[in-house]
């Protein structure tokens, strides 16, 4: 084997859950550390460890990310009581991912992984759709409470002076539940100018679509302020790239982008992106073939895959078994993150070494060789499914 391909500066690495933690391991062995003399600085953000640290873990994690300017991130599991039971936390652990990004203030975006043997689900699609998420706020740090019997619920604001502004949420007649949400001018502008930034540098159109018709203040802020940043700081560069920038409501932007064509930036509120994002990749093809970053107003990266832990997969790898489980987005969020360590430090190798391995892990696929998720979506069909294990020996030797 030649000499390994040197990095310079050190990436943040998280790694993760059940069988993407597994296979998080392999492509490290199998694929990166023969070729690159890796270096990371090391967070387990397994629900374990983070139970064990009071989730001091995930912190310090986004505190190395800001300081490194890049990490890569596993998937992690998001606890609820069915996942507090089985790991026997002692509470419910906030979402990871939505720690670092509040943390980092950053806007998510994420792009299918498009492969020509794969055909969206959506006809009409002829180039990748990309979601613009903005990471910060709304229900991901809302304040929740179950109302236990008759009474009001009110939002109470108090200045620093001590002056108070009330105004009704529910005159409760019976039990039910409560959430209050929030998010920050700061915030909604920086996530407007990553979003513009991103559609310029990818030479995208822009879509924003929220809700104000019902959400007349709070969807109607994200409104204004998204017009504001778009006029004062980006309309004329924008016109300059031919690139036009069109707001509308969230129904309708699902019912347009069921008949476009694709090849445009969907700018979405949190919780809008993460659903929305999910139904692009989904539907153009798989969960595991969509890139996921998170780019902060600081320029710092955060790549991870966008799907989750894959669950029952995992439970039957404990038993023995080789699961055929799609590794592509987290091998993907290794190239991105290789490759952006490497821009960034003046380091060509690693870039062209992350680029490669990319183009490996796609060719492998036009190929013929693929796990079971794509081969139930490849025309033509393969004549074998390969488990992970396989598929990776396979983008190892076009590597």
């Amino acid at each position: 084997m030649p000499n390994k391909i040197i990095m310079k500066t050190p990436i943040a690495e998280l790694d993760g859950d059940e069988m993407t933690r597994i296979l998080w391991g392999l492509i490290k062995e199998m694929l990166i550390l023969p070729r690159v003399d890796l270096k990371t600085e090391y967070f387990d953000l397994g629900i374990e460890n983070r139970e064990a640290t009071g989730d001091q873990v995930t912190h310090d994690a986004a505190q190395a990310i800001a300081r490194l300017g890049v990490g890569v991130k596993c998937a992690t599991i998001t606890s609820n009581t069915a996942r507090q039971r089985e790991y026997k936390l002692s509470k419910l652990h906030p979402s990871p991912n939505a720690t670092i990004r509040a943390a980092l203030d950053g806007t998510v975006f994420r792009r299918p992984i498009n492969v020509s043997r794969i055909r969206p689900t959506v006809s009409t699609w002829k180039e990748p759709i990309v979601i613009g998420r903005h990471a910060y706020g709304d229900i991901y740090r809302g304040a929740e409470m179950i109302i236990p019997g008759p009474g009001t619920v009110e939002l109470v604001y108090r200045d620093l002076q001590g002056r108070e502004e009330r105004r009704m949420v529910a005159d409760m007649k019976e039990p039910g539940i409560v959430m209050g949400i929030h998010n920050l001018d700061d915030s909604i502008r920086n996530f407007a100018r990553a979003c513009f930034l991103y559609a310029l540098d990818e030479k995208l159109p822009i879509w924003f679509a929220a809700k104000d018709t019902i959400s007349q203040t709070y969807d109607g802020r994200f409104k204004d302020l998204f017009e504001e940043v778009y006029q004062q700081e980006f309309k004329e560069r924008c016109d300059e790239a031919g690139l036009s920038y069109y707001y509308t409501l969230i129904d309708d932007a699902v019912a347009r982008v069921m008949k476009h064509q694709g090849g445009f930036l969907w700018a979405c509120k949190n919780y809008d992106g993460d659903v929305m994002s999910d139904m692009i990749a989904s539907a153009a093809g798989s969960l595991a073939m969509m890139t996921s970053v998170l780019v902060s107003p600081q320029g710092v990266f955060e790549y991870e895959a966008a799907h989750g832990t894959v669950q029952q997969h995992y439970y039957r790898w404990q038993k023995g078994e080789k699961t055929s489980t799609n590794p592509v987005a987290l091998i993907f969020a290794w190239t991105g993150a290789l490759a952006k360590r490497g821009e960034l430090d003046g380091t060509p190798d690693l870039v062209a070494f992350a680029r490669t391995l990319r183009d490996a892990s796609l060719s492998t696929i036009e190929e013929g060789n693929m796990t079971g998720d794509l081969a139930n979506l490849s025309n033509p069909r393969p004549e074998k499914v390969l488990n992970s294990w396989e598929f990776l020996e396979k983008v190892k030797e076009k590597l």
